[in-house]
């Protein structure tokens, strides 16, 4: 069921931006987490936050922290972990999160736009709807999801 939301111009370009990592980038400039939210027809970019702005954070903790009890929104989360059989990984994760309180036609509208945002969305590997926070609001329950034997999200073990 389509909405007929549309994906806001910004939105497509940040996304593109997540996908290609320049290696001449500035490293601070990154951007790392991106919630978007549906306003006037379209999926627009309500907020962004560049490596810079999480110095000091741990990334996956403010991540979990930007789910909102009451709104639905999408984020966008370029999560680095590690696994057993590599080193680090870099991967995007697409999650519509629409919590169990938040109002009905939020979580309606958000559901039947989503078809709208995975079409700008090529390339990313993960995608997750999570409604309550003992979705995968845990270190090991989202790096389960994620990938097979994760030892590290966001530089921290995960103990399963």
């Amino acid at each position: 069921m389509a909405s007929g939301v549309q994906v806001d111009d910004q939105v497509k370009d940040i996304i593109n931006d997540m996908k290609v990592v320049k290696s001449d980038a500035d490293a601070s400039e990154r951007i790392r987490l991106v919630v978007l939210e549906i306003k006037d027809g379209y999926i627009k970019v309500e907020h962004i936050y560049k490596e810079k702005d999480l110095t000091g954070e741990d990334v996956f903790k403010f991540f979990i922290n930007l789910m909102d009890k009451e709104k639905c929104r999408y984020l966008l989360y370029d999560c680095h972990f590690e696994t057993k059989e590599s080193s680090k990984k870099e991967e995007l994760v697409f999650v519509m999160w629409a919590p169990e309180t938040s109002p009905i036609k939020s979580k309606m509208q958000y559901a039947s736009s989503k078809d709208s945002i995975k079409k700008v969305l090529t390339g990313i590997k993960h995608e997750l709807q999570m409604n309550d926070l003992s979705d995968y609001g845990t270190r090991d329950q989202f790096a389960e999801k994620i990938c097979k034997n994760v030892i590290k999200v966001e530089g921290h073990p995960v103990g399963h």
